[in-house]
């Protein structure tokens, strides 16, 4: 479930009098859930396959010196492609107008391929603004301070976390409603309980707490840029690459992370309260919006790829020119085969005359 809900009835007169809003009869909000996120997923899934399948290659195939951030990037390219392999089934959900053709594991799967690469994203882009403060503030010590080994047993610990944060969205799979088996959605009352509880949880530890830590790294290293002489005659690569790091991450947070959190953490208060109808259709369409805001970090985080990794440009740069020289010498090849084809046919017609 992606912590929304259907909204399923037409207002009733006597809605102040009601109980808890998860069970007022609010205006329908399905034809706009439906239609933006059709919209959105369509235009994310193929840049988020054919960006993350393009930025693995070159991290496994054509990479050859290994960093630290090497393996926070290639931990964070998987996460964002299994996430994007999701997208054909929701995108399937979503323009039948809520109704789920496929398995149940497979709706239970993709809820939590949903919240494992959101909070997966928001960790590994937290490790990356850690190397670079350590490459930065301690630039003599950080190769012993993060080894290849040390970033490999984080990353391992980040996923052995994200995995048990993201267990319980296995319990919530297809339900019928309205003649459809329906997925992405609470079932009940009692579901809404729990999600808010697991909100308060996710909140926390696995935006917070993050946030918290990159905006202390960023305010060191650039008051550490601006203000050391020293740092200022840096090479102008070095700088450069903690500039696009540190803009490229507050993006991800403050256009990705940051809505979804604060929307949902409300319309969740505002489910559970006695809140008005139309209060509560536009939190519903504000989660929608902010949902789709959260999914594309899938195809923002290749561009810190680009930017920020050393070797990245050169790599992709070397596999197009390859490619190019590739198709170059085959198209060579076959002309100068036409070419020798030709003559040895003509000299077999002169010795035949």
């Amino acid at each position: 479930m992606i912590l929304t809900t259907d909204l399923n009835c037409t207002q009733n007169k006597n809605n102040s009098q009601v109980g808890p809003a998860v069970f007022r009869n609010c205006s329908n909000t399905d034809g706009y859930k439906y239609t933006v996120y059709s919209a959105m997923y369509c235009v994310i899934f193929p840049l988020a396959l054919t960006s993350n399948c393009l930025a693995l290659y070159v991290f496994c195939r054509l990479t050859r010196k290994r960093t630290p951030s090497t393996v926070f990037m290639i931990n964070l390219s998987f996460s964002d492609l299994l996430f994007s392999l999701t997208l054909p089934f929701r995108i399937t959900y979503f323009f039948r107008k809520g109704e789920w053709d496929f398995p149940d594991w497979l709706c239970r799967f993709c809820t939590f391929a949903f919240y494992t690469n959101l909070y997966a994203s928001i960790l590994f882009l937290t490790c990356l603004s850690v190397v670079r403060y350590v490459a930065v503030l301690h630039p003599i010590n950080a190769r012993n301070i993060f080894t290849i080994k040390k970033a490999i047993c984080t990353s391992v610990a980040m996923w052995i976390f994200v995995i048990l944060s993201s267990c319980p969205f296995f319990l919530s799979g297809t339900f019928e409603r309205g003649g459809k088996l329906r997925c992405f959605e609470p079932k009940d009352q009692k579901s809404w309980g729990r999600i808010l509880i697991m909100n308060y949880f996710a909140l926390v530890l696995g935006f917070l707490f993050p946030f918290f830590t990159i905006l202390c790294c960023y305010c060191r290293i650039i008051r550490r840029l601006t203000s050391s002489q020293r740092d200022l005659r840096k090479s102008k690569q070095s700088r450069r690459r903690s500039i696009y790091l540190i803009v490229l991450v507050f993006i991800s947070f403050i256009f990705c992370f940051l809505p979804y959190h604060i929307q949902r953490t409300v319309h969740l208060h505002f489910k559970m309260s006695r809140a008005d109808c139309s209060k509560l259709v536009l939190m519903e369409k504000a989660v929608v919006i902010t949902i789709c805001l959260a999914a594309t970090n899938s195809c923002l985080n290749p561009l810190i790829y680009y930017f920020v990794g050393q070797t990245f440009r050169g790599n992709i740069s070397n596999a197009f020119m390859e490619t190019m020289n590739s198709k170059k010498f085959h198209r060579q090849s076959n002309s100068s085969f036409n070419l020798s084809t030709r003559r040895e046919s003509g000299c077999s017609l002169k010795v035949k005359s």
